[in-house]
Protein backbone atom coordinates (compact mmCIF):
# COMPACT_ATOMS: atom_id res chain seq x y z
CA UNK A 1 0.00 0.00 0.00
CA UNK A 2 1.35 3.48 -0.88
CA UNK A 3 2.17 5.76 2.04
CA UNK A 4 -0.51 8.28 1.04
CA UNK A 5 -3.19 5.57 0.91
CA UNK A 6 -1.99 4.13 4.23
CA UNK A 7 -2.08 7.59 5.83
CA UNK A 8 -5.61 8.13 4.49
CA UNK A 9 -6.81 4.81 5.91
CA UNK A 10 -5.27 5.44 9.34
CA UNK A 11 -6.54 9.03 9.40
CA UNK A 12 -10.09 7.93 8.52
CA UNK A 13 -10.04 5.24 11.22
CA UNK A 14 -8.78 7.74 13.77
CA UNK A 15 -11.50 10.24 12.90
CA UNK A 16 -14.18 7.52 13.12
CA UNK A 17 -12.90 6.36 16.51
CA UNK A 18 -12.78 9.94 17.76
CA UNK A 19 -16.33 10.57 16.59
CA UNK A 20 -17.56 7.43 18.37
CA UNK A 21 -15.73 8.43 21.56
CA UNK A 22 -17.24 11.92 21.41
CA UNK A 23 -20.73 10.53 20.85
CA UNK A 24 -20.35 8.15 23.81
CA UNK A 25 -19.03 10.95 26.01
CA UNK A 26 -21.99 13.09 25.04
CA UNK A 27 -24.38 10.32 26.03
CA UNK A 28 -25.59 9.73 22.49
CA UNK A 29 -27.29 6.35 22.04
CA UNK A 30 -28.70 4.33 19.18
CA UNK A 31 -32.45 5.01 18.79
CA UNK A 32 -34.52 2.07 19.98
CA UNK A 33 -38.10 0.85 19.76
CA UNK A 34 -39.59 0.07 23.16
CA UNK A 35 -41.87 -2.97 23.38
CA UNK A 36 -43.81 -3.54 26.61
CA UNK A 37 -46.05 -6.60 27.09
CA UNK A 38 -49.21 -5.74 29.02
CA UNK A 39 -50.10 -9.01 30.69
CA UNK A 40 -52.26 -10.00 33.63
CA UNK A 41 -49.46 -10.52 36.18
CA UNK A 42 -46.38 -8.33 36.52
CA UNK A 43 -43.15 -10.03 35.50
CA UNK A 44 -44.89 -13.14 34.16
CA UNK A 45 -46.21 -14.54 30.87
CA UNK A 46 -49.73 -15.77 31.56
CA UNK A 47 -52.76 -17.48 30.04
CA UNK A 48 -54.62 -14.42 28.70
CA UNK A 49 -51.57 -12.38 27.67
CA UNK A 50 -51.70 -10.93 24.16
CA UNK A 51 -51.40 -7.15 24.47
CA UNK A 52 -48.22 -5.29 23.55
CA UNK A 53 -47.38 -1.61 23.59
CA UNK A 54 -44.90 -0.21 21.05
CA UNK A 55 -43.14 3.15 21.25
CA UNK A 56 -41.15 4.50 18.31
CA UNK A 57 -38.11 6.73 18.94
CA UNK A 58 -40.15 9.63 17.55
CA UNK A 59 -42.83 9.12 20.23
CA UNK A 60 -45.57 7.34 18.24
CA UNK A 61 -47.26 4.79 20.52
CA UNK A 62 -49.31 1.82 19.33
CA UNK A 63 -51.07 -0.95 21.26
CA UNK A 64 -51.74 -4.35 19.69
CA UNK A 65 -54.57 -6.82 20.50
CA UNK A 66 -55.45 -5.57 23.99
CA UNK A 67 -57.37 -8.78 24.79
CA UNK A 68 -58.40 -9.40 28.40
CA UNK A 69 -55.18 -8.55 30.24
CA UNK A 70 -55.58 -4.75 30.04
CA UNK A 71 -57.95 -3.10 32.53
CA UNK A 72 -59.78 -0.89 30.03
CA UNK A 73 -58.97 2.68 29.09
CA UNK A 74 -58.00 3.59 32.66
CA UNK A 75 -55.20 1.02 32.89
CA UNK A 76 -52.24 3.16 34.06
CA UNK A 77 -49.77 1.11 32.02
CA UNK A 78 -51.18 2.41 28.75
CA UNK A 79 -50.20 6.06 28.95
CA UNK A 80 -50.70 7.85 25.65
CA UNK A 81 -51.96 5.60 22.86
CA UNK A 82 -52.06 7.02 19.33
CA UNK A 83 -53.03 3.88 17.37
CA UNK A 84 -54.92 0.71 18.34
CA UNK A 85 -54.18 -2.37 16.22
CA UNK A 86 -56.59 -5.32 16.06
CA UNK A 87 -55.84 -8.60 14.28
CA UNK A 88 -59.33 -10.10 14.52
CA UNK A 89 -62.56 -9.91 16.50
CA UNK A 90 -62.43 -13.09 18.61
CA UNK A 91 -63.14 -12.28 22.23
CA UNK A 92 -59.64 -13.01 23.52
CA UNK A 93 -58.22 -10.35 21.15
CA UNK A 94 -60.86 -7.64 20.87
CA UNK A 95 -61.48 -8.00 24.59
CA UNK A 96 -64.88 -9.47 25.43
CA UNK A 97 -63.51 -9.22 28.98
CA UNK A 98 -60.92 -7.00 30.64
CA UNK A 99 -58.59 -7.42 33.59
CA UNK A 100 -60.31 -7.17 36.97
CA UNK A 101 -57.22 -5.42 38.29
CA UNK A 102 -53.47 -5.75 38.65
CA UNK A 103 -52.42 -9.36 39.29
CA UNK A 104 -56.05 -10.46 39.83
CA UNK A 105 -56.53 -14.22 40.00
CA UNK A 106 -53.64 -16.49 39.09
CA UNK A 107 -51.32 -16.56 36.10
CA UNK A 108 -53.01 -19.77 34.93
CA UNK A 109 -56.52 -18.34 35.53
CA UNK A 110 -56.47 -14.52 35.54
CA UNK A 111 -59.55 -12.81 36.91
CA UNK A 112 -61.54 -10.70 34.45
CA UNK A 113 -64.80 -8.76 34.22
CA UNK A 114 -67.07 -8.37 31.21
CA UNK A 115 -66.23 -5.60 28.74
CA UNK A 116 -69.35 -6.15 26.63
CA UNK A 117 -70.94 -4.76 24.62
CA UNK A 118 -68.31 -2.01 24.22
CA UNK A 119 -65.33 -4.45 24.16
CA UNK A 120 -62.00 -3.66 25.78
CA UNK A 121 -60.64 -2.44 22.44
CA UNK A 122 -63.58 -0.09 21.87
CA UNK A 123 -63.23 1.38 25.37
CA UNK A 124 -59.52 2.03 24.95
CA UNK A 125 -59.99 3.70 21.55
CA UNK A 126 -62.70 5.94 23.00
CA UNK A 127 -60.67 6.84 26.08
CA UNK A 128 -57.37 7.48 24.31
CA UNK A 129 -58.62 9.29 21.17
CA UNK A 130 -56.80 6.67 19.13
CA UNK A 131 -56.80 5.78 15.45
CA UNK A 132 -58.44 2.43 14.64
CA UNK A 133 -56.04 0.42 12.46
CA UNK A 134 -57.37 -2.89 11.21
CA UNK A 135 -59.35 -4.32 8.29
CA UNK A 136 -62.17 -2.28 6.78
CA UNK A 137 -65.01 -4.37 8.21
CA UNK A 138 -63.57 -4.48 11.71
CA UNK A 139 -62.89 -0.75 11.55
CA UNK A 140 -66.58 -0.05 11.02
CA UNK A 141 -67.55 -2.49 13.77
CA UNK A 142 -65.20 -0.84 16.28
CA UNK A 143 -66.20 2.66 15.21
CA UNK A 144 -69.80 1.85 16.15
CA UNK A 145 -68.62 0.74 19.60
CA UNK A 146 -66.75 4.01 20.05
CA UNK A 147 -69.72 6.06 18.84
CA UNK A 148 -71.96 4.37 21.39
CA UNK A 149 -69.53 5.27 24.16
CA UNK A 150 -68.76 8.84 23.09
CA UNK A 151 -71.66 9.86 20.90
CA UNK A 152 -71.14 11.53 17.53
CA UNK A 153 -69.50 9.99 14.48
CA UNK A 154 -66.02 8.50 14.16
CA UNK A 155 -64.66 9.99 10.93
CA UNK A 156 -61.90 8.72 8.64
CA UNK A 157 -58.42 9.77 9.74
CA UNK A 158 -56.96 12.75 7.91
CA UNK A 159 -54.09 11.67 5.68
CA UNK A 160 -51.59 13.15 3.23
CA UNK A 161 -48.95 12.04 0.73
CA UNK A 162 -48.13 8.74 -0.90
CA UNK A 163 -47.45 7.07 2.45
CA UNK A 164 -50.87 8.18 3.75
CA UNK A 165 -49.46 10.09 6.71
CA UNK A 166 -51.69 10.69 9.72
CA UNK A 167 -50.44 13.13 12.34
CA UNK A 168 -50.81 12.11 15.99
CA UNK A 169 -51.83 12.75 18.73
CA UNK A 170 -55.44 13.08 17.65
CA UNK A 171 -58.21 15.20 19.10
CA UNK A 172 -60.77 12.42 18.61
CA UNK A 173 -60.80 8.76 17.53
CA UNK A 174 -60.68 8.16 13.79
CA UNK A 175 -60.86 5.33 11.25
CA UNK A 176 -57.61 4.20 9.61
CA UNK A 177 -58.89 0.93 8.19
CA UNK A 178 -57.40 -0.64 5.08
CA UNK A 179 -57.87 -3.71 2.93
CA UNK A 180 -55.30 -6.51 3.18
CA UNK A 181 -51.95 -5.23 1.95
CA UNK A 182 -52.87 -1.61 2.62
CA UNK A 183 -50.70 0.61 4.80
CA UNK A 184 -50.74 3.84 6.74
CA UNK A 185 -48.01 5.93 8.38
CA UNK A 186 -48.41 7.62 11.76
CA UNK A 187 -46.19 10.59 12.62
CA UNK A 188 -45.77 13.02 15.45
CA UNK A 189 -46.20 16.61 14.24
CA UNK A 190 -42.88 18.03 13.04
CA UNK A 191 -41.19 14.65 12.65
CA UNK A 192 -39.93 13.60 9.22
CA UNK A 193 -40.41 9.90 9.96
CA UNK A 194 -42.92 7.79 11.81
CA UNK A 195 -44.29 4.25 11.98
CA UNK A 196 -45.62 2.60 8.84
CA UNK A 197 -48.27 -0.05 9.52
CA UNK A 198 -49.11 -2.64 6.86
CA UNK A 199 -51.88 -5.23 7.14
CA UNK A 200 -50.95 -8.72 5.96
CA UNK A 201 -52.90 -11.93 5.55
CA UNK A 202 -53.63 -14.31 8.44
CA UNK A 203 -55.17 -17.74 7.86
CA UNK A 204 -57.82 -17.72 10.58
CA UNK A 205 -61.56 -17.36 11.06
CA UNK A 206 -62.85 -13.94 12.05
CA UNK A 207 -66.22 -13.34 13.60
CA UNK A 208 -67.78 -11.34 16.40
CA UNK A 209 -69.81 -13.28 18.96
CA UNK A 210 -73.51 -12.52 19.22
CA UNK A 211 -72.88 -11.04 22.69
CA UNK A 212 -70.93 -8.21 21.02
CA UNK A 213 -73.85 -7.29 18.77
CA UNK A 214 -76.88 -5.09 19.23
CA UNK A 215 -80.15 -6.87 19.95
CA UNK A 216 -81.36 -6.31 16.40
CA UNK A 217 -78.13 -7.71 14.99
CA UNK A 218 -78.11 -10.67 17.35
CA UNK A 219 -81.62 -11.96 16.84
CA UNK A 220 -81.40 -13.26 13.23
CA UNK A 221 -78.24 -15.27 14.04
CA UNK A 222 -79.30 -16.93 17.27
CA UNK A 223 -81.52 -19.68 15.89
CA UNK A 224 -78.73 -21.03 13.66
CA UNK A 225 -75.91 -20.70 16.22
CA UNK A 226 -74.09 -18.26 13.98
CA UNK A 227 -71.80 -15.36 14.81
CA UNK A 228 -71.24 -12.24 12.71
CA UNK A 229 -68.54 -12.28 10.02
CA UNK A 230 -66.46 -9.11 10.21
CA UNK A 231 -64.00 -9.45 7.33
CA UNK A 232 -60.54 -10.98 6.97
CA UNK A 233 -58.34 -11.75 9.93
CA UNK A 234 -54.97 -10.06 9.52
CA UNK A 235 -51.47 -9.67 10.86
CA UNK A 236 -49.28 -6.57 10.64
CA UNK A 237 -45.82 -5.47 9.61
CA UNK A 238 -44.61 -2.43 11.55
CA UNK A 239 -41.73 -0.42 10.08
CA UNK A 240 -40.23 1.88 12.70
CA UNK A 241 -38.16 5.01 12.22
CA UNK A 242 -34.93 3.35 13.41
CA UNK A 243 -35.17 0.60 10.78
CA UNK A 244 -36.70 -2.12 12.97
CA UNK A 245 -39.30 -4.19 11.10
CA UNK A 246 -41.70 -6.23 13.24
CA UNK A 247 -44.07 -8.94 12.02
CA UNK A 248 -47.16 -9.41 14.20
CA UNK A 249 -48.60 -12.74 13.13
CA UNK A 250 -52.03 -12.44 14.72
CA UNK A 251 -53.75 -15.80 14.97
CA UNK A 252 -52.81 -17.81 11.91
CA UNK A 253 -51.78 -21.24 10.77
CA UNK A 254 -48.56 -21.86 8.88
CA UNK A 255 -49.04 -20.52 5.35
CA UNK A 256 -47.03 -19.98 2.18
CA UNK A 257 -47.25 -16.18 2.49
CA UNK A 258 -44.93 -16.37 5.49
CA UNK A 259 -42.17 -17.22 3.01
CA UNK A 260 -43.12 -15.19 -0.06
CA UNK A 261 -44.79 -12.03 1.24
CA UNK A 262 -43.61 -11.77 4.84
CA UNK A 263 -40.11 -13.26 4.65
CA UNK A 264 -39.04 -12.38 1.11
CA UNK A 265 -40.77 -9.03 0.58
CA UNK A 266 -41.22 -7.33 3.98
CA UNK A 267 -38.20 -9.06 5.56
CA UNK A 268 -38.98 -8.44 9.24
CA UNK A 269 -36.06 -8.74 11.61
CA UNK A 270 -38.27 -9.29 14.69
CA UNK A 271 -41.32 -11.58 14.73
CA UNK A 272 -44.02 -11.74 17.40
CA UNK A 273 -45.56 -15.15 16.85
CA UNK A 274 -48.90 -16.33 18.24
CA UNK A 275 -48.87 -19.92 19.46
CA UNK A 276 -51.97 -21.98 20.14
CA UNK A 277 -53.27 -25.50 20.39
CA UNK A 278 -55.99 -24.76 17.82
CA UNK A 279 -54.04 -22.39 15.55
CA UNK A 280 -50.27 -22.76 15.28
CA UNK A 281 -48.76 -25.23 17.78
CA UNK A 282 -45.12 -24.96 18.77
CA UNK A 283 -43.71 -27.25 16.08
CA UNK A 284 -45.46 -25.39 13.26
CA UNK A 285 -44.62 -22.01 14.78
CA UNK A 286 -40.93 -22.90 15.04
CA UNK A 287 -40.92 -24.07 11.41
CA UNK A 288 -42.47 -20.76 10.36
CA UNK A 289 -39.74 -18.85 12.21
CA UNK A 290 -36.76 -21.04 11.29
CA UNK A 291 -37.57 -21.73 7.64
CA UNK A 292 -40.15 -19.27 6.31
CA UNK A 293 -39.87 -15.88 8.02
CA UNK A 294 -36.24 -16.08 9.22
CA UNK A 295 -36.11 -13.06 11.56
CA UNK A 296 -33.12 -12.22 13.73
CA UNK A 297 -35.21 -12.48 16.90
CA UNK A 298 -38.62 -13.70 17.99
CA UNK A 299 -41.08 -13.14 20.83
CA UNK A 300 -43.67 -15.88 21.50
CA UNK A 301 -47.19 -14.74 22.37
CA UNK A 302 -50.72 -16.10 22.82
CA UNK A 303 -49.66 -19.44 24.33
CA UNK A 304 -52.85 -19.58 26.46
CA UNK A 305 -51.00 -21.09 29.40
CA UNK A 306 -49.00 -20.21 32.47
CA UNK A 307 -45.81 -19.83 30.48
CA UNK A 308 -43.51 -18.67 33.27
CA UNK A 309 -43.13 -19.03 37.03
CA UNK A 310 -41.14 -16.36 38.81
CA UNK A 311 -40.31 -14.87 35.44
CA UNK A 312 -38.62 -18.07 34.29
CA UNK A 313 -39.81 -20.39 31.52
CA UNK A 314 -42.09 -23.12 32.85
CA UNK A 315 -40.96 -26.55 31.60
CA UNK A 316 -43.30 -28.83 29.70
CA UNK A 317 -45.56 -26.19 28.18
CA UNK A 318 -46.24 -24.92 24.68
CA UNK A 319 -43.93 -21.94 25.12
CA UNK A 320 -41.04 -24.06 26.38
CA UNK A 321 -41.47 -26.44 23.46
CA UNK A 322 -41.38 -23.53 21.00
CA UNK A 323 -38.22 -22.09 22.59
CA UNK A 324 -36.56 -25.51 22.36
CA UNK A 325 -37.38 -25.82 18.66
CA UNK A 326 -36.31 -22.35 17.50
CA UNK A 327 -32.76 -22.41 16.16
CA UNK A 328 -30.20 -19.78 15.23
CA UNK A 329 -32.00 -16.72 16.59
CA UNK A 330 -32.77 -15.02 19.87
CA UNK A 331 -36.03 -15.84 21.66
CA UNK A 332 -37.23 -13.21 24.13
CA UNK A 333 -39.95 -13.99 26.67
CA UNK A 334 -42.91 -11.65 26.87
CA UNK A 335 -42.91 -10.75 30.58
CA UNK A 336 -45.66 -8.33 31.59
CA UNK A 337 -44.46 -4.83 32.33
CA UNK A 338 -40.87 -5.48 31.28
CA UNK A 339 -39.92 -3.01 28.55
CA UNK A 340 -37.56 -4.39 25.92
CA UNK A 341 -35.59 -1.95 23.74
CA UNK A 342 -34.60 -3.01 20.21
CA UNK A 343 -32.25 -1.34 17.78
CA UNK A 344 -32.85 -1.28 14.03
CA UNK A 345 -31.36 -4.77 13.57
CA UNK A 346 -33.61 -6.37 16.21
CA UNK A 347 -30.85 -6.58 18.79
CA UNK A 348 -32.30 -6.20 22.27
CA UNK A 349 -30.12 -3.61 24.00
CA UNK A 350 -32.10 -3.35 27.26
CA UNK A 351 -34.77 -5.25 29.18
CA UNK A 352 -34.14 -8.74 27.79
Amino acid sequence: MKSSALFSTVFTAAITAAAMTTAMAAGTSVPTVKITPLGSHAGEYCATDRAMLFEDPTGVRLVYDVGASVAGGSDPRLGDVHVVLLSHAHGDHIGAAKAAGANAGTCARPETVSALPATNTGEIIATKNAAIMTGIDMTGFLAKKVETIRGGTVENCAESGLSRDTIVPLQAPCRAGVQLGGKRTFKIAGQARGVQVTTVYAEHSNNASRAMLSETGRAPLASDELNAYVGHANGFVLSFSNGLRVYLSGDTSVMGEMKTIIGDFYRPNLAIINLGATTMPSEEAAYAVNTLIRPAAVIPSHSSEEGTVGGKLKPGGRTADFVRLVKGRKVHLSLSGRTMAFDGKAKCVAGC
